[in-house]
């Protein structure tokens, strides 16, 4: 009988950490979205993002974009941790 009231209350956490990964990947989703029709120019043009291109090949490399963005999602995450 134990075994069976132990299984319940780990399927009912299961459930609930799989209805908060959800909401999270739809809350991503719509960031997503949002964020895609908010014009930034000057995103991915940043000085230190590199392109090479020859006739039929281009490689883009956007390394000062990838540090800035860390850059801003590191701060948020340290402002959203600090208690």
């Amino acid at each position: 009988m134990k075994e069976v009231s132990n299984l319940r209350v780990i399927m009912t956490d299961l459930g609930k950490i799989l209805l908060i990964i959800g909401l999270l990947i739809a809350l991503a989703g719509l960031v997503l979205m949002v964020v895609g029709k908010i014009p930034l120019p000057w995103l991915g043009r940043l000085p230190g993002d590199f392109i090479f291109k020859r006739r039929n090949f281009t490689f883009y490399f956007p390394l000062a974009t990838s540090l800035l963005i860390s850059l801003v999602l590191t701060l948020i995450l340290w402002l959203i941790g600090r208690k």
